[in-house]
């Protein structure tokens, strides 16, 4: 699986929403439309697309009067801006997500990157070859009318939380080229077989392990086909490619000096070993891994830091008096243990601070409306009435029902609220703290056992201390 994020739709006042071939949402600038926001959610929220509306969530709304309720936080905003809302299309690759997970997935991005602070309906698609997330959420905060700043930074924080998001599930993600990433265009391309760059780190790869040299290398590839420039970097360009692609564009590991250092059998860029923490390092899988079997010097070195690895795996065991594999087994249960009750705390203390939130929410519509929705019961033409008030109407009696689901009746003072949030918001920060420590413990414990279990499957005349059947060296 991989989570990709298109870069952020503005649903200007002017802009019509259009839908590339693959799911994208895109702007089109020439269509002028003030039902932009309104088209593009009913378009997100499609029966045929959405599994009969089952795949239809919504946060601070609800999906049918979205746009209206956008609107009225907008009405209060303090920086309007020209932007009605924000879109993201989040996909998986097909057939290794379900669409239920894939909607829970989404949801709990979108609770995360947004704060419970702007309102959002988010919906999953299954009409095609992958399933794929879009969500559509207000470019004003309800909680303090401000605009939703979107640049390169807050879009980056996206991808990453979308990335650690979907590892936590078990799942993987796009592998950017290295430290560089991949267009979505440019991933298409690769799945397809038609990437350039794709191409040319296959060829290198391939002619690598053959080469006596920088230059050996260079003259083998434009013997493929390959025409070569040298300027300040070295480019390379394929047969009926119009631009060329400048090697260390294709990651770390293919710039001039680590093509180098890996002719030579010593570890690129992107191989080196961290600096050792002491903690426990996963031991590297040296006889299925296709680099190992291509490079010797890969061999080599990773060959020497399973010992390292080894060594510091037996080390910790000694320090924290693991001595058997009943104990190992123990310390990772309660390590994991430890990490789902400070996890079920932390989304207790956020769904009960998601409560409160929509609680003052609905309440400050709900007192600013109801002079006019008394005025409307008390008219003696509510049809005319209606037809001059139709969108406060409708938000005065969504805010009454959620107020209602939120058992919010009477209504609580919003100072109390506000008091109560601040104590939440407080315990959220010291929990989340504690549950990034409960999971890197319970990594750490993950690597030991898994490590263990190797050493243990490749040395059958290990001595053990106690019992050799069980106990650990």
């Amino acid at each position: 699986m991989f989570s990709f994020f298109d870069q952020v739709s503005f649903l200007h006042d002017n802009d019509l929403i259009g839908i590339a071939d693959r799911g994208e949402a895109v702007c089109n600038d020439d269509n002028c439309l003030k039902s932009t926001l309104k088209a593009a959610i009913d378009y997100i929220c499609n029966p045929d697309k959405t599994d009969g509306k089952l795949l239809v969530s919504s946060f601070g709304c609800s999906a049918e009067t979205a746009d209206i309720e956008f609107a009225w936080t907008r009405r209060h905003a303090i920086d309007k801006g020209t932007n009605l809302g924000r879109h993201l299309i989040q996909a998986f690759e097909p057939g290794e997500v379900t669409p239920e997970e894939a909607h829970r997935i989404g949801m709990e991005l979108a609770r995360e990157v947004l704060g419970g602070k702007y309102e959002f309906v988010l919906t999953t698609h299954i009409d095609r070859d992958h399933v794929h997330n879009h969500l559509i959420f207000n470019a004003v905060s309800f909680q303090d009318h401000r605009h939703y700043h979107s640049n390169k930074r807050s879009y980056h924080e996206i991808r990453r939380t979308s990335d650690r998001i979907c590892k936590e599930h078990g799942l993987s993600v796009i592998v950017p080229g290295r430290d560089k990433g991949k267009s979505y265009i440019e991933h298409q391309a690769e799945q397809n077989g038609t990437s350039y760059k794709a191409k040319l780190r296959s060829a290198i790869d391939r002619l690598l392990p053959g080469c006596a040299g920088l230059e050996d290398l260079l003259r083998r590839l434009q013997r493929e086909g390959y025409e070569l420039k040298r300027d300040k970097y070295i480019s390379a360009r394929a047969p009926g490619q119009e631009r060329f692609t400048r090697l260390k564009a294709l990651g770390a590991d293919y710039a001039e000096e680590a093509l180098t250092a890996r002719i030579a059998g010593r570890p690129g860029p992107s191989r080196q070993p961290k600096q050792r923490t002491g903690r426990p390092s996963l031991l590297i899988d040296i006889q299925n891994n296709i680099k190992a079997q291509q490079s010797a010097g890969y061999k080599h070195w990773a060959t020497i830091e399973n010992l390292k690895r080894a060594a510091e795996t037996l080390n910790f065991l000694t320090e924290h008096g693991i001595g058997s594999l009943e104990e190992l087994s123990e310390r990772c249960d309660g390590a994991a243990a430890a990490t789902a009750k400070v996890k079920a705390d932390l989304r207790a203390t956020e769904k009960e601070m998601e409560r409160l939130t929509l609680t003052m929410k609905h309440a400050a519509t709900y007192r600013q409306l109801r002079p006019l929705y008394d005025q409307y019961r008390q008219s003696r033409d509510k049809e005319k009435f209606l037809r001059g008030h139709e969108s406060e109407i409708i938000l005065f009696e969504a805010a009454a029902r959620e107020l209602k689901r939120l058992n919010a009746v009477p209504l609580p003072a919003a100072q109390r609220l506000r008091a109560e949030i601040d104590e939440l918001t407080a315990r959220r920060t010291a929990l989340q703290s504690e549950y990034r420590k409960a999971q890197q413990k319970e990594r750490e414990y993950d690597t030991l056992n898994q490590n263990v279990r190797i050493l243990l499957e490749r040395s059958e005349d290990v001595v053990l201390p106690k019992e050799r059947s069980n106990e650990l060296e």
